[in-house]
C-alpha cells in the first residue's frame, strides 16, 4: 500500500510534464485514470520499444504511464462527456495539460468540474499560464527555456546556444504540479476545500536561475557563461577533455577541493587563482586543461580514487546505466517480460516498490 492509496486522479495529460507528475502519484498507490483520445497518447508510438508483460510498448510511454488505467474517450461527443462526468464525480484530483481555453470549450473547466465535485483539486499545466498575453502561444520545453533566459547560458565555447540535454521546463513543471497538488490535498484535509492550480512551465522554471542570474534579477546585466562561477568561468566547476577524446568534470568550487587537487599535482602556487572571481581564473583553467589532456578518462578515474575532490567522468547513458551505483540503489528494474523501468526517485524504507502494469490503450473503458 502506497502513501497515496485511496486517492483517485483523472489525468488528461500527454507527453512529459503531466504524465511524469501522475506516474509519481501512481507509483505511490493513487488510482490514476488516464483519459486518451482515440489515437492514444503520442508517446505510445515513440521508439524505442521494449516488451512489458506480453506486449511491446514505447519505453518512454511505459516509464511515464505504468500503473495507470487507460480510458479512451471522445470528449467532443455526448457519450464521452457523460463518461468523464461520471469519473470526475468520484475523483480527488483532475489534471489537464491543454492550451488555456480548451477545457472550457469542452465543458470541463475548473468551475464546471467543481460543480460536479466541489472539493476537487484541479491542476492545469501549460507553457505560460492560464491568463496572460502568452497564454495561447504554442511552446514545448526548449521554447520556454529560450524565453526564460536559460537557453542563453546553455551555450558552447563560442557563446552559441545549443539544444539542451535535459527538458528543464518540463521537469520543473511536473515537480511543481506534483508539489502543488499534494499541498492542496493536505490543505483539503484541514479545510474541506479543493483548489485550482495554474501551473506554468515558464513560472516553474524561472526560480531555478536564482544562483546564476542574480545580476539580471536585481535589474542589471545578464550573466555570461564564461564569467559566471557555475556556467564556465570557474576552474573547479568545469569540463575538461582527456587524452582519449573523452571528458571529465570538476564539480565543486569549495577551496578544500582545490587545495586537495593542486597539492596532489604539486601546484599549490595556483591555489590563489581558485579563489579569484569567476572569469579571472584563465591561467588555472589552462593548466588543468593541459593536465587532463595527458591521461585517458579511465586513468584519471583511477588517479582520483580515494581523493576528497568533487570529480566525475562524463558518461553517456549506456555507461551511466551500467554503473554499479545504479544496481546498488535499485534504480533500474526489469519488469515481467523484460521491459526496463527507472525506479521512482521517491521511495520509502517500509515499502518494496515494484513497477505497475503498463496499460493497453482503452483497456479500462
Amino acid at each position: 500500500m502506497g502513501k497515496l492509496t485511496g486517492i483517485t486522479v483523472v489525468d488528461l495529460t500527454q507527453f512529459l510534464p503531466g504524465p511524469m507528475m501522475t506516474v509519481m502519484m501512481a507509483d505511490q498507490g493513487a488510482e490514476v485514470i488516464k483519459i486518451e483520445p482515440e489515437a492514444g497518447d503520442p508517446a505510445r508510438v515513440q521508439a524505442p520499444f521494449d516488451t512489458y508483460g506480453d506486449t511491446e510498448h514505447s519505453v518512454w510511454f511505459a516509464n511515464l504511464n505504468r500503473g495507470k488505467k487507460s480510458v479512451v474517450l471522445d470528449l467532443k461527443s455526448a457519450a464521452g462527456k457523460a463518461r468523464l462526468h461520471e469519473l470526475v464525480a468520484e475523483a480527488d484530483v483532475f489534471v489537464e495539460g491543454f492550451r488555456p481555453g480548451v477545457m472550457e470549450r469542452l465543458g470541463f473547466d475548473y468551475e464546471s468540474v467543481k460543480a460536479i465535485r466541489p472539493n476537487i483539486v484541479y491542476c492545469s499545466i501549460s507553457a505560460f499560464g492560464q491568463e496572460c498575453p502568452l497564454a495561447h502561444h504554442p511552446a514545448h520545453d526548449m521554447a520556454v527555456q529560450a524565453l526564460a533566459g536559460f537557453l542563453s547560458v546553455n551555450d558552447g565555447p563560442d557563446g552559441t546556444p545549443v539544444v539542451p540535454g535535459a527538458p528543464s521546463a518540463d521537469l520543473a513543471a511536473g515537480l511543481t504540479a506534483l508539489s502543488s497538488v499534494l499541498m492542496a490535498l493536505v490543505g483539503r484535509e484541514r479545510t474541506g476545500e479543493g483548489a485550482h492550480i495554474d501551473c506554468a512551465m515558464f513560472d516553474s522554471l524561472l526560480p531555478w536561475c536564482a544562483h546564476t542570474a542574480g545580476s539580471a534579477i536585481k535589474g542589471g546585466k545578464s550573466p555570461k557563461s564564461a564569467s559566471q562561477r557555475s556556467l564556465g568561468g570557474a576552474a573547479f566547476y568545469q569540463v575538461y577533455e582527456t587524452s582519449d577524446g573523452k571528458h571529465v568534470v570538476l564539480g565543486g568550487r569549495e577551496i578544500k577541493f582545490a587545495r586537495n587537487l593542486l597539492s596532489a599535482l604539486k601546484r599549490e602556487d595556483l591555489l590563489s587563482l581558485a579563489q579569484a572571481p569567476a572569469g579571472k581564473q584563465g591561467e588555472l583553467i589552462a593548466f588543468l586543461r593541459e593536465t587532463f589532456a595527458r591521461r585517458t578518462r579511465e586513468a584519471w578515474v583511477e588517479w582520483f580514487a580515494g581523493k576528497d575532490i568533487a570529480f566525475s567522468p562524463v558518461l553517456d547513458f549506456r555507461e551511466a546505466f551500467d554503473e554499479p551505483h545504479i544496481a546498488e540503489r535499485g534504480l533500474l528494474l526489469t519488469s515481467e517480460g523484460g521491459g526496463r523501468h527507472i525506479a521512482p526517485p521517491v521511495r520509502f524504507g517500509d515499502e518494496d516498490w515494484q513497477p505497475g502494469r503498463v496499460p493497453e490503450k482503452g483497456e479500462h473503458n
